[in-house]
């Protein structure tokens, strides 16, 4: 399932595209998040289908092998370790996959030759020549190989990001977020499970799209009462100057902060102050983090922050 990071992110992306086009009413503009969000759950399809065809690819290259005029000993009987994985065999027999696939259309079809431009970085890997050549085999090893494969050489290739960068404005910047999902998927993967072994959801549970549409709504609707203390404590600074998107982000952190009483204060901050790091300037999450400070000691003492449960003010991120 997409994590609340990402579902934080892409409410963040959607509050500011709402200001920049004054047009859109806040139907349309939520429509359009949670169409950015399906393209991200897209993204995570097409990413364990790149693994199948990095496989099929593979298993091509050693058949062609094979049909030479003249195949030494090496050609007729290939290592066959990486197309043998049984992960990705199970992968590629997974219902829940193909079926997605199918209804969606996703497919890496015309981009053969990227993925062959792939296979090639892999190949020249250390780990894959180690994975290669190691005698131990067993189910952990393969399961270990493929976590470490995607992590440590699939996760690095500048290529990929392009790849997909190129692909869709909804892909620019969350294929960190799509990878983690896959290694999750692949630490969980269950073989016994055959073909039927269940894909991460969408959402996590009926909460997490609640809390998406909320977090937007209260956004935006509560902007005037938000903007009102945002300008409040940062009087000693020149408003104008003040990055957009960080009045943004502590918008939307301020609409947590104040409706969703089972989220903790101190997660809160600290996922939106990691949020600017690296979509805002290098000193936005020291200027957000000081701001919404104050910002939450005066609502504190207007009582108008109220948590309940497990979490209360200063748990720890339990998000």
């Amino acid at each position: 399932m997409l994590s609340r990071r990402l579902l934080r992110v892409k409410v963040m992306q959607i509050v500011y595209a709402y200001y920049n086009n004054g047009d859109e009413t806040i139907q349309r503009t939520e429509k359009e998040l949670f169409h950015s969000i399906s393209k991200s759950y897209e993204m995570y399809h097409l990413f364990l289908l790149l693994l199948i065809d990095l496989r099929n690819q593979e298993e091509k290259r050693l058949d062609l092998r094979k049909q030479k005029r003249i195949p030494t000993k090496e050609d007729l009987n290939p290592n066959t370790r990486f197309v043998d994985n049984p992960f990705l065999i199970s992968i590629a027999e997974n219902n829940n996959l193909l079926k997605y696939l199918n209804s969606h259309k996703v497919s890496w079809g015309n981009e053969q030759e990227f993925v062959r431009k792939i296979l090639s970085i892999i190949r020249e890997s250390d780990l894959y020549n180690e994975y290669m050549s190691a005698q131990e085999s067993n189910v952990e090893s393969d399961r270990k190989f493929i976590l470490k494969f995607i992590e440590k050489v699939i996760a690095p290739i500048d290529e990929l990001y392009s790849f997909f960068e190129e692909q869709s404005i909804y892909w620019n910047d969350e294929i960190e977020f799509v990878i983690s999902m896959v290694i999750k998927t692949i630490k969980e993967y269950d073989l016994s499970l055959g073909t039927d072994q269940p894909l991460l959801p969408e959402f996590k549970d009926n909460e997490d799209e609640e809390f998406v549409k909320k977090l937007f709504r209260k956004s935006v609707l509560n902007k005037n009462e938000y903007r009102e203390l945002i300008d409040k404590y940062t009087k000693n600074w020149d408003i104008d100057r003040v990055a957009f998107i960080d009045i943004v982000l502590m918008q939307v952190a301020l609409a947590e902060i104040t409706e969703f009483e089972n989220i903790p204060v101190k997660v809160t901050l600290n996922e939106y102050i990691e949020i600017a790091k690296h979509y805002s300037t290098n000193k936005s999450g020291v200027f957000i983090n000081g701001v919404l400070d104050k910002i939450v000691d005066h609502l504190k003492k207007e009582k108008k922050v109220v948590k309940v449960g497990r979490g209360l003010l200063d748990t720890p991120d339990l998000a």
